[in-house]
């Protein structure tokens, strides 16, 4: 008998549970015969090879998987050379594209200017980080979301259409909410409650699966509306609140990254140079609990923030950047002063400040700008002081 998620896999855009953006956009590309080589990004689960898949179908292109993990360079030409002659191109999808060397992206970088083939590559990393700006250049980057209850709720039909079975409202309710949006484990875990009975209850699922996966918050707005109240609660200072929204997340099944790198924002967005320390201390948090995992990157996750809710709150650099961001989409870009252009010849009249002591007075802007406004809370009080000291006129 053929696995669950392999027999319910969608064969067509029409059967896509969730993305309907993204599965909207495609059926154009499709209506117009032109498929952009794309980059699906998003949690595992989410249906970005059975995405491919479909387009392949739709298209009547011969399809192709590779891993990025152990995709051979020599393979891929082999198959591309085949084709020379076709009138049909190939579809080449590379799961966990983020993988390929550098010397691999390399060898994609002609065949996708030539369109000699389509290439989409599925990566549960960012594609901005991990990808070079050629294959970025090339390609349509979509993001794909985890499924919600209504996407859940349109799979769950798909399979009672094929298999007679009962299932209560509340066992219900923790299949769609303990698969953290990802139809692969939704579908795991229907298939092996379904090995024990036709009638599906909650003690069983429990059994099967004792904690949620993942970014088990399946409702959006639950979703954003847990974390918006968790950073809400950092930045108020009231460690109790942040404790019981963290709480909240992890029961529900968020991961500890997704968390972890919400703290990460809040600790440069609003503690900022009050606490510079608190940066430091949850990067390594998120690398803590990206190694760790649960049940014990709680324990490291509540430390982090109980220090960021007691932490001396700023916002003095994040104001900073946006007022200068505005000025700059708004008004001509200055002149930079030719003294700061190593290939200039004036830069022989710049006053390099470590031969005056740290600090020399120069103008480094076209026109007098003003973005900081420090507030002299915490530490920023203390750069505050030194700045003005080595400023002060002798």
């Amino acid at each position: 008998m053929q696995a669950f998620a392999l027999r319910f896999r969608p064969k067509k855009l029409d059967d896509i549970c969730g993305q309907s953006d993204i599965v909207a956009v495609f059926k154009k590309f499709i209506a117009n015969e032109k498929i952009p080589h794309s980059i699906f990004y998003g949690f595992a689960g989410c249906g970005k090879t059975s995405f491919a898949r479909a387009v392949a179908a739709e298209m009547s292109y011969d399809f192709y998987e590779f891993d990025g993990g152990n995709l051979k360079v020599e393979e891929f030409r082999k198959i591309l050379k085949s084709y020379e002659n076709a009138l049909n191109k190939p579809l080449f999808f590379i799961d966990e594209i983020h993988r390929l060397s550098k010397t691999q992206q390399e060898a994609l970088l002609i065949p996708m200017e030539n369109y000699r083939a389509i290439i989409i590559g599925a990566s549960t990393e960012n594609p901005f980080f991990t990808l070079s700006s050629g294959i970025r250049s090339r390609s349509m980057l979509f993001e794909f979301k985890p499924l919600n209850s209504h996407d859940f709720e349109r799979l769950l039909t798909r399979v009672s259409d094929e298999i007679k079975f009962d299932i209560s409202d509340e066992a219900k309710e923790y299949l769609f909410k303990s698969s953290g949006g990802d139809a692969r484990s939704f579908l795991n875990l229907l298939e092996f409650a379904l090995s024990l009975g036709t009638n599906i209850t909650l003690e069983n699922l429990k059994i099967l699966r004792a904690n949620a996966v993942r970014e088990g918050v399946s409702e959006d707005d639950t979703h954003y509306h847990l974390a918006s109240a968790f950073i809400k609660s950092l930045r108020g200072s009231d460690e109790n609140a942040v404790i019981y929204y963290l709480a909240r997340l992890i029961d529900a099944g968020e991961s500890a990254d997704f968390i972890a790198r919400r703290m990460v924002i809040f600790a440069s967005e609003d503690i900022g140079n009050a606490n510079p320390n608190a940066l430091n201390l949850v990067t390594s948090t998120l690398t803590a609990v990206s190694k760790i995992g649960y049940p014990e990157a709680r324990i490291i996750l509540s430390q982090c923030a109980v220090y960021l809710a007691h932490s001396p709150k700023s916002n003095s650099s994040y104001l900073a950047i946006n007022s200068a961001l505005k000025y700059v989409k708004n008004e001509p870009p200055l002149k930079i002063p030719p003294y700061l252009v190593n290939t200039d010849p004036q830069i022989k009249n710049y006053l390099y400040p470590h031969d005056f002591g740290g600090w020399v007075e120069q103008k480094y802007l076209e026109k007098p700008l003003k973005f900081y406004e420090s507030k002299g809370i915490g530490f920023e009080k203390t750069l505050d002081e030194w700045i003005g000291k080595i400023k002060i006129k002798k």
